[in-house]
């Protein structure tokens, strides 16, 4: 019998096993050898094949010290003060290592200050904290060149702290605080660039959150897929790095999940064998340990990652033979959600915008405004003001930050005035045939824009100007006059716009060719002054204003071409707001809720490689 590649001609590989998406998908965990003293909270530091662990609890506060070659750990020289509480405690390798702080229970304070130096033989006293503490939120670095972050004190109450502390060999320095104080997380890095994730405040508040150090300060990042604390971390880097194990969930449970951080997502790994917390955790991404754990545990378990790993790659076709099946990597979508941006200098609506969700450009507005703010995606920055300050333009929303213009609109009356960006200054260019305010628009530069619709101060209009970057000529008119609308994405031959206001909210959308306009599937929602983002077939559509008085709307849509699908909603009502970017890293900036609002949010659609069967038939 002839078989189907002989008939089709098609080649395939043989696979044993699925591709992963990074070395670190590839990994798993396997049983080490186990410690000498059962303890939790204990110090470790060092890698998978030569590691020290330290300290802890054992029926009490132990000074016992073990080394470790891979394969079994054997007692070494005793520690000088007994504590436990430490979680990454440690910094270091097996034969230059630093422990700070701890756990003094029973006696008190219980927050201490200690700091221990480890030269491959012994232990010595070295120059205390500045700020003692039980258990630092996470410790990370070298013996000559860590950092302390975080913890919490008796002192305060049990009270996590920001204080971020620095050791340059000799003593601690106080810098930059954390954004969020908790205590018992995961750090890692160097003393120039760090992570610290996860962690709680006591009792029982667990955080998700990733912030990174820059040597100077810390930016909240990417949160973790699960709220974790006292569990266990490893990294070679501060873009690279997997927690595992500790204490998750609502009620709290000891767990097994191991997660992956790529330098920008986060992605579940291979569970550990046992669930456990209060444990040790050192190595790197890709050669991690874990030893110890609640309750007094000896367990030692080793995460390896495959040097050699077969990666995904979008779109390859496959024959799995262990599965027996056909197989085929495809790029899937996740369910977008909107994030807290950062904060304009002035609270505004009705004005214009353009560019992505990191190289964003903000401008104009009402009450009357000049003033123009470049996004950098963290920071807004005020630049140059507009020659002619106005609010209720159209403008080229689906243009660089750099190449922008923008049209018409409402200074002390309406203006047919046109101006064009060049990502430093405002140039005034040649004005529109009938001037307008709050219609709609779209394009993709300085030199390609359609405006329709508004209001011209007699009537609501139909009209359509094109631009070419010399001269606006009338094309063919809009179905539906627009007024308060905002709404448009797309260029100046492939644009769509949606909603209006003109005697009431409306759900109507239309698409330009370059030629004509098409009515096409209404919004789910009818509203006027919607942000926009995306293009002609693949855009979203958010906040707005509903009913007589207008009403400030959270709604969000997803437009696929043909049709609309209600997605995540805003943070914030916001009524004509701006929208920026794409589909799935969009913008939404300012609007009126009321009052006017200096908000952005920032919309992100995660995506994945994914290994997914075929049924052939």
């Amino acid at each position: 019998m002839a078989d189907y590649s002989t008939v089709k001609g098609l080649f395939i590989k043989e696979k044993t096993a699925d591709p992963v998406a990074s070395q670190a998908a590839g990994g798993s965990w396997s049983t080490g050898g186990s410690l000498n003293t059962g303890r939790q909270s204990l110090f470790l530091f060092g890698t998978q094949t030569a590691a020290i662990a330290s300290h802890g609890y054992s029926t009490a506060n132990t000074v016992a010290t073990e080394s470790y070659n891979g394969t079994a750990w054997t007692s070494v020289n005793n520690a000088n003060n007994a504590r436990n509480a430490a979680v990454r405690g440690g910094a270091g390798t097996s034969t230059a290592g630093l422990v700070a702080s701890g756990d003094n229970f029973p006696s008190s304070p219980r927050d201490t200050a200690f700091t221990e130096s480890w030269d491959g033989t012994n232990w010595t006293e070295v120059n205390d904290l500045n700020t003692g503490r039980l258990g630092f939120g996470g410790m990370c670095g070298l013996q000559t060149a860590a950092l302390g972050i975080s913890g919490h004190r008796e002192a305060t109450s049990f009270t996590a702290v920001t204080n971020v502390e620095q050791w340059d060999g000799t003593s601690w320095t106080e810098v930059g605080d954390v954004n969020t104080a908790r205590t018992h997380g995961n750090g890692s890095g160097t003393t120039s660039s760090a992570l610290y994730v996860g962690g709680h405040t006591p009792p029982s508040t667990n955080y998700s959150n990733l912030e990174s150090w820059n040597g100077t300060s810390w930016t909240e990042t990417t949160d973790m897929n699960q709220k974790r604390r006292l569990g266990g971390g490893s990294s070679d880097s501060s873009s690279s790095m997997i927690v595992f194990a500790g204490y998750t969930g609502q009620p709290e449970s000891v767990s097994t999940t191991t997660e992956y951080w790529d330098g920008s997502s986060w992605t579940e790994l291979n569970d550990s064998s046992t669930s456990v917390g209060n444990e040790g955790g050192t190595g790197s991404s890709t050669s991690a340990l874990m030893a110890g754990g609640n309750s007094e545990k000896t367990a030692t378990e080793e995460w390896t990652a495959p040097a050699n790993f077969d990666p995904i790659v979008e779109g390859e076709i496959f024959f799995n033979t262990t599965a027996n099946a056909i197989k085929a990597n495809k790029l899937t979508f996740g369910a977008g959600a909107w994030a807290t941006g950062g904060t304009l200098n002035t609270a505004r609506g009705n004005a214009h915008a353009s560019g992505t969700q990191t190289a964003g450009l903000f401008s104009g507005g009402d009450p009357v405004h000049a003033v123009t703010e470049l996004y950098d995606g963290s920071t807004w920055t005020e630049v140059n003001d507009m020659n002619t300050g106005r609010a209720q333009t159209h403008f080229s929303n689906s243009s660089p930050q750099t190449d922008f213009i923008t049209a018409s609109g409402y200074s002390t009356n309406i203006t047919g005035v046109v101006e064009s960006w060049n990502g430093t200054s405002w140039t005034e260019t040649t004005d529109v045939n009938t001037g307008t305010r709050n219609g709609s628009s779209f394009g993709e530069s300085s030199t390609a824009m359609v405006k329709t619709g508004g209001y011209d101060g007699s009537v609501y209009s139909t009209s359509a100007e094109l631009w070419n970057g010399t001269s606006w000529t009338e094309v063919a008119e809009a179905s539906g006059a627009r007024f308060v609308n905002r709404g448009g994405a797309g260029t100046s031959t492939a644009g769509i716009i949606a909603g209006n206001y003109p005697n009431g909210t409306t759900d109507a959308v239309e698409t330009w060719d370059g030629t004509s306009w098409t009515e096409v599937s209404e919004i789910n929602t009818g509203r006027s002054g919607i942000g926009f983002s995306g293009t002609q077939t693949t855009a979203l559509a958010h906040g707005g204003g509903v009913g007589t008085p207008q009403a400030a709307q959270v709604l969000t849509e997803s437009w696929n071409g043909t049709s609309w699908t209600e997605v995540n909603d805003l943070s914030q009502a916001s009524q004509s707001g701006c929208g920026a970017g794409s589909d799935s890293s969009g913008l939404h900036m300012g609007g009126y809720s009321p009052p006017n609002l200096s908000t952005t949010e920032e919309w992100t659609v995660p995506s994945s490689i994914t290994v997914n069967s075929i049924t052939v038939s």
